[in-house]
């Protein structure tokens, strides 16, 4: 790659506002793999997430999932998006937490990086005592149309940061947002769980792929 062509070069001549979402990412990661340059490392990470906003959800143990990203690129990679995030929600003078007050807050903070990927995912929105985001974590990734997961998997990372409550979300590749029994059936299994741990599970979110559509379990089931 020519120099005037590298990312580094081009934030120092152009400024970084004028840099793409993986020019700027390949600076974090700094060097490619055998396969590919850092702008090609960095080109895969956003198909595989889904984009900026699903690399953002992502957790480190997903990151690492893709060849060339070890455990400091992943932790550069989570720090650098944090910091990201908090910046966003400083310019909007809100340095708290989102809350989570209803299963539309909840869609609209988990359901985008969803709507975007070709397989099931279920994922974690982690709560403090004020229904507060603390995280979103990547619990299970399935096939086009299933995903499973032991209760322990959900309630790991709750667990590890002592969370008060959590809301569950998956989504349906094919756009359909109706539960399938074995949604139904996790989700019982969840609040189960979450009951001998004294952690609340708030919801458990259907979501679809594309619009806003989504459903939400614990408005059309009994469970709770």
């Amino acid at each position: 790659m020519a120099p005037s062509d590298r990312p580094r070069e081009r934030l120092a001549a152009h400024g970084a506002e004028n840099l793409s979402n993986p020019e700027l990412i390949a600076i974090i990661l700094r060097t490619g793999t055998s396969r590919g340059s850092a702008l090609d490392l960095a080109d895969e990470l956003l198909s595989r997430f889904g984009g900026l906003m699903g690399l953002a959800q992502s957790d480190t143990l997903a990151l690492q999932e893709v060849s060339g990203i070890g455990a400091a690129k992943a932790a550069e990679l989570r720090a650098t998006l944090e910091i990201g995030h908090r910046l966003v929600l400083a310019r909007a003078g809100n340095d708290d937490k989102p809350r989570i007050g209803s299963s539309a807050d909840a869609a609209a903070l988990i359901g985008p990086p969803l709507r975007l990927l070709e397989q099931e995912s279920l994922r974690v929105a982690l709560l403090d005592t004020r229904h507060r985001v603390l995280g979103v974590e990547t619990v299970a990734t399935g096939s086009l149309n299933v995903v499973s997961a032991r209760v322990g998997d959900i309630f790991r990372a709750a667990v590890r940061r002592n969370c008060a409550a959590l809301v569950l979300a998956h989504n349906h590749p094919s756009g359909d947002t109706e539960p399938s029994t074995d949604d139904i059936n996790l989700t019982r299994r969840a609040i189960e769980g979450g009951k001998l741990l004294g952690i609340n599970v708030l919801d458990h979110l259907v979501i679809g792929s594309s619009g806003d559509g989504y459903a939400s379990i614990r408005e059309v089931s009994d469970l709770w």
